[in-house]
């Protein structure tokens, strides 16, 4: 491919991200000073190497899988952001305040706005956690806390009420026989050897020792089910772009945005931290879009962040947006 051709791709791809129809020769004369016989013979030759597609409607031409791969991976810069969209950043940035958790899904609220697309933001699940403590917190009012705490440094708590004829001190008792015996187990397995290891154990030691195995059952449980660690934002925004003006579009998507193991999938099991981009069909989620993701180690606690589009993304833009992310949350690891 000459140098025309590369920028002759480059602008259709950049035309048709911005005004979401196909670009024809028309558009392109005044810009490369050509005639419109030369720019459709280019535009035949892109075509022929698989980077653009005849819009079926149009004589223009819109970029296929392979050309937004060309383009990201050898045309692409990204796009600095705006003093606005900076500042909204930078708001949640310097808020000392904030946990890591909670400003990362309040920036995907910002990304999403910016972007209007969806923004995800994955951590690890529960069952790559282990057990590193639980421990019992009296409160007033015959109330107590459960604090479930993991080698990654996730804590999840949950309140209960203590049934009454239940002593503090033998669900105390129970925890400190739970973290002999279980530290360094899977979130996943505690349930099972609650059952098989605790259980006959407490039997012979504390009275009503199946309320207080309940107790302790729930706690466990909760934090293997718990959504902390999955946030999707901004689902509605998608279905502001053109491509969705097909009610069987929108519900395909959605569903698939409803669907915690189908989003998973977009972790793909890689630890890069760098800027990965997936289009189309190598997304292994959806056809007909684009994920920008990145991965984040921040404090012992792992993750990712994604935002999904449509093929026809502000690609620039939102590599610009995770570049300034990842920085901050690079900043906070030091």
């Amino acid at each position: 491919m000459d140098e025309r051709q590369r920028n002759i791709l480059k602008e259709i791809v950049e035309g048709y991200i911005k005004e979401a129809r196909p670009i024809g020769s028309k558009h392109l004369c005044n810009k490369f000073n050509c005639s419109s016989a030369t720019i459709r013979n280019e535009m035949a030759a892109l075509e022929k190497l698989g980077l653009l597609e005849k819009n079926h409607i149009s004589s223009g031409r819109i970029p296929s899988e392979a050309g937004y791969k060309y383009y990201v991976e050898n045309l692409m810069k990204p796009k600095e952001l705006t003093g606005e969209d900076m500042l909204k950043l930078q708001t949640i940035f310097s808020n000392k305040n904030l946990v890591v958790s909670d400003a990362i899904e309040e920036c995907l609220e910002i990304i999403s706005d910016i972007t209007h697309y969806t923004s995800i933001a994955l951590g690890k699940e529960s069952n790559e956690n282990n057990l590193r403590q639980i421990s019992i917190i009296p409160l007033e009012d015959e109330q107590i806390v459960a604090l479930v705490c993991t080698d990654k440094g996730i804590v999840k708590n949950k309140q209960f009420t203590i049934p009454k004829g239940i002593n503090i001190v033998e669900i105390v008792k129970t925890s400190e026989i739970i973290n002999k015996m279980l530290v360094g187990t899977p979130i996943s397995q505690i349930s099972e050897r609650l059952e098989y290891e605790i259980k006959p154990i407490i039997s012979q030691q504390i009275k009503q020792y199946e309320t207080i195995y309940d107790i302790f059952y729930n706690a466990f449980n909760d934090f293997v089910s718990s959504k902390e660690n999955f946030h999707v934002v901004g689902k509605a925004k998608m279905l502001q772009q053109p491509e969705y003006n097909d009610s069987k579009e929108i519900k395909n998507l959605i569903t698939k945005l409803e669907d915690e193991e189908a989003i998973r999938k977009i972790e793909k099991n890689d630890d890069a931290k760098d800027i990965s981009i997936y289009i189309g069909k190598e997304t292994e989620f959806d056809d007909n879009v684009t994920i920008i993701k990145t991965n984040y180690s921040l404090g012992g606690e792992k993750g990712t962040i994604a935002i999904v589009g449509p093929k026809r993304m502000e690609y620039d833009r939102v590599v610009g947006l995770l570049n300034i992310l990842n920085k901050w949350l690079e900043e906070k690891g030091e």
